[in-house]
């Protein structure tokens, strides 16, 4: 008999192990059952609730837009003025739980599958429409071009993750702190 209310649990716990595992690894080229057994369940389990690997990725890159979104509106709503909204969203963008190596691998591959996936294809746009529409409110206070300002302040946003991912001389803390060096120079 199944147990009541496990089903939420065991999701949160793939999701976990899925952003660990891909983390660890540093490539989608894991399988349901690394994953699974890093959660402490079987393969069948976690295809019972997700069906594939490619679910279970997604539901993991819904998990990391779902925490990184929240914590943008909290950002927002304690923000003090534009130069504290953007100082918000930046920092955000590059903190902790979204910019911690698992995460961080995560973001990189979720890039890598999006071009081939269109559940993949559409998150990211979904994501990259909403950092440019909260950069861009937070911006046209400040700079006489905010939609470019915000574009380039995105790049730099996913340029911080490729080059703390991938280059060892490049630590996240270096990464995060050229990015914030942009938004100090922004703000005055």
């Amino acid at each position: 008999m199944p147990k009541v209310g496990a089903e939420p649990i065991r999701k949160a716990a793939l999701i976990n192990a899925t952003i660990e595992t891909v983390g660890r690894t540093g490539s989608l080229d894991v399988t349901v059952a690394q994953i699974a057994r890093e959660a402490g369940m079987s393969p069948a389990l976690a295809h019972h609730y997700f069906g594939s690997k490619g679910d279970i990725f997604l539901a993991a890159m819904r998990h990391i837009l779902s925490r990184y979104g929240d914590g943008v509106r909290a950002a927002l709503v304690a923000a003090d003025g534009s130069g504290g909204r953007l100082r918000g969203i930046v920092d955000e963008s590059l903190a902790g739980g979204n910019f911690d190596l698992a995460a961080m691998s995560a973001w990189l591959n979720f890039y890598a599958l999006a071009p081939t996936d269109p559940q993949a294809a559409r998150l990211l746009r979904v994501y990259h429409r909403r950092l440019r529409s909260n950069l861009i409110h937070a911006l046209r206070p400040l700079v006489a071009d905010a939609a470019a300002e915000a574009d380039r302040l995105a790049a730099l946003i996913d340029g911080a993750y490729l080059r703390a991912v991938l280059d060892p001389d490049m630590p996240p803390d270096r990464a995060r702190a050229l990015v914030m060096d942009e938004v100090r120079r922004i703000t005055g």
